[in-house]
């Protein structure tokens, strides 16, 4: 869907150089405080010597996950590095209503930028188009808007690609045979969606005896998503697997099956994070999921920011940046920057990484 060339030299050779710097993440500190009561530029004035606001918050589709705990904490090492001042305000659910309060209110308080992972495409539009008006530039990273309202997209692999390792992923654990069903999070999340349409259109493309019987949602809540994948084992008594593109909802699948009667029978895979998987996969309740480094796309999406705000890029085809140690990048089309490829993890790997 989404093209980009990379700089050679400088940048990184795929996704496995990604990991492989194995960095230790600190939690991002997230409060669920107001809107109105916070002040993202209350540590300084996010100024450097050269006169460019670089005040950056990064708005999350909703505080305690620790996905965009992980990505958010990249984005703060990035911001540290070169001198701005980081803030990071979500709301407490993933709804879009609660990510407008927030935007508006940074619009407001004169930020030099945001980013932002989107719970809806278009619902948000209004309120960042407002705050590009005043100035604001606005970055979308792992979940996009519409392409008419943010200045430039992170993307962490493409769609296609996510889709297709995922798939790959299921139909190797159950011998390309039998029903499947997805545990997605909430049912207006871009990115979400779209993997979904990709991976039910390589199902019935080239694995014709898999079926897949229901999609639901878990709505990134934990508790949602063990009831939904208990419903999923009740509902299909035959299922074999279930694959959950969302670092909740596939921890959650796993806590459940790992007491269950169905561990070692129905596979699990998806997308999520070494640390909350491990125990996961080293008891052979999960055999292999897959992830970029969402630090890394949080890293980036800081630099995106910052080459933004300095007038280094504006987002057209071809613009090139460098973003700190993760090297040179090159915006591609539909102003989109692609991190890199996902990476598997499984017991023979999953020790060697700390995120």
């Amino acid at each position: 869907m989404f093209t980009l060339s990379r700089t050679s030299g400088k940048a990184r050779v795929g996704a496995v150089a990604a990991f492989a710097v194995g960095v230790a993440l600190v939690a991002s500190g997230c409060t669920a405080s107001a809107p109105e009561g916070s002040d993202p530029t209350s540590s300084g004035s996010g100024a450097p010597a050269d006169g460019s606001n670089l005040a950056i918050t990064f708005v999350p589709k909703n505080l305690g996950n620790a996905y965009f705990d992980t990505s958010d904490a990249g984005g703060k090492e990035a911001i540290e590095e070169f001198g701005g001042t980081y803030d990071e305000q979500a709301p407490a659910e993933g709804t879009p209503d609660g990510q407008v309060s927030f935007i508006n209110t940074l619009s407001q308080q004169g930020v030099g930028g945001i980013a932002l992972s989107a719970n809806d495409p278009t619902a948000l539009c209004d309120a960042v188009n407002e705050a590009r008006d005043n100035g604001v530039k606005v970055v979308t990273f792992d979940s996009d808007t519409s392409v008419d309202c943010r200045d430039l997209y992170i993307n962490q692999a493409t769609s296609e690609g996510i889709a297709k390792v995922q798939v790959d992923l299921i139909a190797e654990q159950i011998g390309d045979k039998g029903q499947v069903a997805i545990l997605s999070a909430t049912a207006n999340a871009t990115n979400q969606n779209a993997w979904i349409e990709l991976m039910t259109a390589d199902i019935e493309a080239n694995h014709p005896d898999i079926e897949l019987v229901e999609t639901v949602y878990g709505d990134d809540d934990d508790q949602t998503s063990f009831d939904k994948t208990e419903g999923l084992l009740q509902t299909y008594p035959d299922l074999k697997g279930i694959i959950s593109p969302t670092t909740v909802g596939i921890a959650a699948a796993a806590r459940y099956l790992q007491t269950s009667e169905f561990k070692g029978k129905v596979a699990l895979t998806g997308l999520g994070t070494p640390n909350q998987m491990r125990d996961y996969v080293t008891d052979g309740t999960v055999t292999a999921f897959a992830l970029w480094n969402p630090a890394d796309l949080g890293y980036l999406a800081a630099y995106a920011t910052k080459a933004l705000i300095d007038g280094d890029i504006t987002g057209a085809e071809g613009d090139e940046f460098t973003a700190g140690k993760l090297g040179d990048y090159t915006v591609g089309a539909d102003a989109t920057v692609l991190l890199g490829d996902p990476y598997t993890f499984n017991k023979d790997n999953i020790g060697d990484f700390d995120f």
